[in-house]
């Protein structure tokens, strides 16, 4: 008698690849939105 091991299904390759890239949302943080906002304030006064 032999013995079948059922083998997992394969895992998709690009998605352990994202993973990696820690690939997530595409838009920046609060944070850094709120500084570039102060920062393009800041050089549109100092034009006018």
């Amino acid at each position: 008698m032999k013995v079948t091991i059922k083998l997992p299904k394969p895992r998709n390759p690009l998605a352990v690849l994202a993973r990696q890239r820690k690939a997530g949302g595409h838009q920046r943080n609060e944070q850094s939105r709120r500084e570039l906002k102060q920062q393009l304030r800041r050089q549109l006064a100092r034009e006018e």
